[in-house]
């Protein structure tokens, strides 16, 4: 069972920027970071392996995603930050993509105007 821990959300205003970080317990394939906002469905918002890298039609040119495997670490820069980017914001990694196997415990980010 591998374990994460994310962080990094927070309130910023229309404009704004926010990094979020996960770490896993233990090495996984492929990693990444989810969002729901209230009312709507979860949605994947990119997620990174050796092999791949995802980013979400939404947020590409806004967010990057990155990895430390030194650290078992995966970082999303948001960049641009927009009202409807506001969402809980929940890491996860799994053997394959995308990363649904395990989860974080989330962390919200808010974005006013």
């Amino acid at each position: 069972q591998v374990q994460l821990v994310d962080s990094g959300g927070g309130s910023v205003q229309a404009g704004g920027s926010l990094k979020l970080s996960c770490t896993a317990s233990g090495y996984t394939y492929c990693m990444g970071w989810f969002r729901q906002a209230p009312g709507k469905e979860r949605e994947r918002v990119a997620s990174m392996s050796f092999a791949s890298t995802y980013l979400a039609n939404s947020v590409k040119g806004r967010f990057t995603i990155s990895r430390d495997n030194t650290k078992n670490t995966v970082y999303l820069q948001m960049r641009s930050l927009k009202p409807e980017d506001t969402a809980m914001y929940t890491c996860g990694a799994g053997p394959n993509c995308p990363p649904d196997r395990y989860w974080g415990q989330g962390t919200q980010v808010t974005v006013s105007s």
